[in-house]
């Protein structure tokens, strides 16, 4: 699409929030809707980033702070600022945006373990540049697209065991969705191990919703349940539905049904029609 000279940059950041509906927000290659609620109210450990630089670049970013270790809601905000922090830095070079995504996750690698608790968080960056996206993650937290149709078009591999045997095909979904070391990450920001997964450049179609979400999502709807809410329709609906249903499966668990009370953020983001 033709780039909207008439678009500002901006930064925006939701630090541990509590949202009573998704947010949408205008960006300069599209729209996006954006979710994030704490399963306790006022302890939620997950944070979103949404950045436009220019007139046709944007990144979104998920952070999920380890439940399970000190500090998880101050690490997964170290880790959006941070990407932020280093997105303006390459900016204000003269170098190409995108090329401070990396920076970021070393930058919030560095900070989160300077914490020196053990804390820890996931992060998950789509990079949108006119109609192409490219993603870049750490841990569980992942990145789907899926077609109009619902067909799936990309999904990320959760860095764990869980995650990794379904990839190889030695778990099914639903053996991995009911898998119970679902719970453990092998990658996350915070450890001197950690390491960035780039996947390649993707062109998306007009009627693609790519979602980017942390485990709160992935943890309790499947793949095909999510791309059902997700596929069509007004955004604000799709954000709505897809709210709905996850924060019902964590609170009303049913026979045969993962159910995993946990925090839950989100965005969903649609291109722009040419």
């Amino acid at each position: 699409m033709p780039a909207d000279s008439s678009f500002a940059g901006f930064e925006r950041l939701w630090l541990q929030s509590d949202l009573s509906a998704a947010e949408t927000l205008p960006l300069p290659c599209g729209r996006a809707a954006l979710f994030a609620c704490g399963y306790e109210a006022g302890h939620n450990q997950d944070a979103l980033a949404a950045i436009a630089v220019d007139g046709t670049w944007a990144l979104v970013a998920v952070a999920d702070g380890a439940g399970g270790q000190a500090s998880g809601g101050e690490a997964s905000s170290l880790a959006v600022r941070e990407l932020l922090g280093a997105v303006r830095q390459s900016v204000a070079a003269g170098a190409p945006a995108g090329a401070g995504i990396v920076a970021g996750f070393d930058a919030a690698n560095a900070a989160i373990q300077k914490l020196g608790v053990g804390a820890a968080s996931t992060l998950a960056v789509a990079e949108l540049d006119g109609s192409s996206v490219r993603t870049y993650h750490a841990g569980d937290s992942a990145v789907l697209i899926t077609g109009q149709r619902g067909r799936i078009k990309l999904q990320t591999i959760a860095h764990s065991p869980v995650g990794y045997a379904q990839e190889a095909g030695v778990l099914s979904e639903r053996e991995a969705l009911h898998h119970e070391e679902r719970h453990l990450v092998s990658n996350m920001l915070g450890s001197a191990e950690m390491r960035i997964e780039v996947g390649p450049p993707l062109t998306l179609a007009p009627h693609d919703t790519l979602v980017l979400a942390s485990d709160g999502l992935f943890d309790n709807l499947s793949l095909g349940e999510i791309a059902e809410r997700v596929r069509k329709g007004p955004l604000e609906d799709a954000a709505a539905r897809l709210a709905s249903a996850a924060l019902s499966r964590m609170g009303d668990p049913r026979p045969g049904a993962p159910s995993k009370p946990d925090d839950l953020a989100f965005v969903l983001y649609r291109p722009a029609r040419a």
